[in-house]
């Protein structure tokens, strides 16, 4: 279902809202456990400034994850992303939770997601993105996929996609040589 760079570029510029999955799409969906049962996941510090870019540009993000981690908490709070839904394994009803949040509507969200548990939502959406790595099932209902793989600047991709359809990218980008 993959859209032309033209239609790309103008479902993006209508974008108020990125709501990202998290394993496979901000982790590589490895998951590793202590001894102990508790839970570890790396994530990758250039996803983590695409995403506060988009934040600091008044583009809103989210999350919905069917697992539940502390480790996930902490990442999403030193972010500062306020909307982040876990252990929902059904992604629609907590789509339709973030929604009522925020008063978005479907033709002004993306949704980033990588396995089949995505799509419900990735139907639904404005701008449906998928990661290099994802499930093929899931490549064949994406508007867009990123270059990168899942955990390894996939979310950066679609940030800097997104901030450059609205013509904010090239400015970003200068302030960091001032």
């Amino acid at each position: 279902m993959a859209i032309k760079m033209q239609d790309l570029t103008e479902k993006a510029r209508q974008i108020r809202l990125v709501i990202f999955d998290v394993d496979g799409v901000l982790t590589d969906g490895s998951l590793f456990f202590g001894d102990d049962g508790q839970e570890y996941k790396a994530f990758n510090s250039k996803d983590g400034h695409g995403i506060r870019m988009l934040l600091e540009n008044g583009i809103e993000a989210a999350i919905i994850t069917g697992r539940e981690s502390n480790v996930v908490t902490h990442r999403m709070n030193n972010l500062g992303i306020p909307h982040v839904l876990q252990g929902r394994r059904e992604k629609l009803p907590a789509y339709e939770e973030i929604k009522d949040m925020t008063g978005f509507e479907d033709n002004e969200i993306a949704y980033v997601g990588d396995d089949v548990i995505d799509l419900p939502v990735m139907k639904r959406v404005a701008l449906a993105i998928t990661v290099h790595d994802a499930h093929p099932y899931v490549k064949q209902h994406a508007h867009w996929q990123t270059p990168s793989s899942g955990g390894h600047g996939a979310a950066r991709d679609v940030c800097e996609m997104i901030l450059d359809a609205k013509g904010l990218l090239p400015a970003i980008l200068e302030s960091y040589l001032q």
